[in-house]
């Protein structure tokens, strides 16, 4: 199913959940609403399922609004969080539920079951109820009834959150399997930035109710259009006047502008150890975390506390050790514009994102 959202807004008494939001997504994508809590993302899940009834705008679905359209109208399946599966019925009888309201026939529900069954990897468990099984077990099921009546449109509204986190990752990769292989259109929320990034064809950041980019894990990463998705996505460090970064002097033409520097923008070594000496500055090693395959290493630089990472091939440093720090680059933003910046000291500019 093709899905296009024009000019959604939303409102809850005073509260403005959902601001004038607009986007694609193409059949057969598997997007993910990433963004705070609180920042309206069920909310716009719940107007496309038929849950909610927008303030104005228009949801299309292969060219048709279907906005007066009932949730049993919409071709739609709907994963909750908390699973919301029938108690005192078999995970048979679960899956089968939506095609026996359609009134289908016992030989095609039972052909239609068995087959999810063993999509989902729950053979064997036809007959056990809810309590029986494990949370991952749960889910699945919710999968399987959600899909049972072949919608055109999956939506999930944090399908993991009740589940452990290791589980939580064993799902998360075969949910990206399942959808490949079923080929729907799915949506998902979340909050968890490493499961939208694992997951989802193109992610949506949401946040106070506006869309504030759409696009691939790694062109948002890459990328950032705002301060927010900037902050929001990975790890990094705020630094409020970027002239105070060596080598980002100037930044902005004047205009007091922040710098955001990631992990990856930063390198560290010992004193002398840079070539670029210009364009490096002296910090203090503050504190070392082994992170198996390498050490992510927290520096002081001129009372900024900056955070990288370092090779296990490399010589260890030290708590308090006196090193060589070198910014190479910086995503920097001001009351006009955002931008990705190099290092003007560098005697040998390095490519963004190598």
């Amino acid at each position: 199913m093709h899905v296009e959202v024009r000019g959604l807004n939303k409102h809850f008494g005073d509260f403005h959940a959902v601001k004038d939001v607009n986007f694609t997504i193409t059949k057969g994508h598997l997007i993910g609403l990433l963004g705070p809590s609180g920042g309206g993302k069920t909310s716009i899940l719940r107007m496309l399922a038929g849950l909610e009834t927008p303030d104005n705008g228009e949801i299309i679905f292969h060219g048709q609004t279907v906005n007066n359209l009932p949730p049993q109208e919409r071709g739609i399946g709907f994963v909750f969080q908390n699973y919301a599966l029938f108690k005192h019925m078999t995970v048979f009888d679960n899956i089968a539920f939506g095609l026996k309201v359609k009134k289908a026939s016992k030989t095609a529900i039972r052909d239609r079951v068995m087959e999810l069954v063993e999509l989902t990897g729950l053979k064997g468990f036809e007959k056990r109820y809810p309590h029986q099984l494990s949370g991952g077990q749960r889910q699945r099921v919710a999968f399987a009834r959600a899909l049972a009546p072949e919608p055109q449109l999956l939506l999930l509204d944090e399908p993991f959150a009740a589940i452990d986190a290791k589980i939580r990752q064993e799902l998360r990769a075969w949910l990206r399997e399942l959808i490949e292989r079923v080929g729907i259109t799915s949506i998902f929320v979340t909050h968890d930035q490493d499961e939208a990034i694992e997951v989802a064809d193109e992610i949506m950041i949401i946040n106070q109710g506006q869309l504030e980019q759409k696009g691939t894990p790694w062109d948002i990463y890459k990328e950032p259009k705002t301060p927010f998705v900037a902050t929001f996505i990975g790890e990094s460090t705020l630094i409020e006047d970027a002239s105070e970064v060596k080598g980002f002097k100037g930044a902005g033409d004047g205009k007091p502008t922040k710098a955001l520097i990631r992990p990856e923008y930063i390198e560290v070594g010992n004193l002398h150890e840079f070539k670029m000496a210009s364009a490096t500055e002296k910090g203090v090693v503050k504190h070392l975390h082994f992170r198996g395959s390498e050490w992510l290493v927290e520096v002081e630089v001129n009372s900024h506390k900056l955070v990288t990472y370092r090779s296990l091939e490399k010589e260890t440093l030290q708590p308090g050790q006196d090193i060589s720090v070198l910014v190479h680059r910086a995503y920097l933003f001001n009351d006009e514009r955002s931008w990705i910046q190099e290092n003007n000291l560098k005697e040998d500019p390095m490519p963004i994102f190598i």
